[in-house]
């Protein structure tokens, strides 16, 4: 099996979600997405507008923000308004952070009535955030179980403020875990494609990478003979 060059790109969304990204940041994200095709622009909320005026009218690439982010520990109230906020702004996906704290504290009915809020409250698809970094293994697959049963379009790994890469070990586990009931999104540490293909042989579906990774993974496909990666 082979990869081209923009089936590689519509699995990757670039993002500006840093406390520090501003105007500068967001254009220059707009720009880098337009030019190598990347499926979705992730950022801040209060940012969605301006993506929405500023990708040209003819693009297909996605506008994504977070909810809840980036600790998870918003009430459900506040995160199911920002969520048909974000919605109303032109959205079309998020990524909801869990409240690991509750899934911590083994308050699962809490943890899955949030994520089920959100999902029934919202038309568009909804990846739900673990933050594997703080979680143990059962941890992970309790989270993975829970949203699978909340309707949730795909489990995510981090948000990659932790600092701490995503391992292929918790990859490998996540999706041996989840099979084909709920897609994976890995996010955090992925610099290369051979990471990359590693995941995605493990079965993932999207991945979050940086904008500067981002273009290297396709500027190295792109130089390959048909332009494309062998699986």
């Amino acid at each position: 099996m082979k990869l081209g060059v923009n089936d590689i790109a519509k699995m990757i969304d670039i993002s500006a979600v840093q406390t520090s990204h501003g105007e500068k940041e967001i254009n220059e994200l707009i720009g880098i997405a337009c030019t190598y095709g990347f499926v979705a622009i992730h950022v801040l909320p209060c940012w969605v507008p301006y993506v929405s005026a500023h990708l040209p009218y003819d693009s297909s690439i996605m506008i994504g923000a977070p909810v809840g982010f980036p600790s998870g520990g918003h009430t459900t109230e506040i995160k199911v308004a920002e969520a048909k906020r974000l919605v109303a702004d032109g959205v079309d996906e998020m990524d909801m952070m869990i409240n690991v704290g509750k899934l911590k504290s083994k308050d699962f009915a809490y943890v899955e009535n949030e994520i089920s809020s959100i999902v029934k409250a919202v038309p568009i698809p909804v990846k739900v955030i673990l933050e594997v970094q703080y979680l143990t293994k059962t941890e992970i697959k309790k989270a993975c179980e829970i949203c699978i049963r909340a309707g949730a379009s795909f489990v995510k790994t981090s948000t990659g403020w932790t600092g701490i890469s995503t391992s292929l070990e918790v990859v490998e586990l996540i999706t041996s875990f989840v099979g084909d009931a709920i897609q994976v999104k890995v996010s955090g540490g992925i610099r290369n494609l051979d990471t990359l293909v590693a995941m995605y042989r493990m079965g993932v579906t999207r991945f979050g990478i940086n904008a500067q990774a981002s273009m290297n993974i396709h500027n190295e496909v792109s130089a390959m003979p048909g332009k494309c990666v062998e699986i």
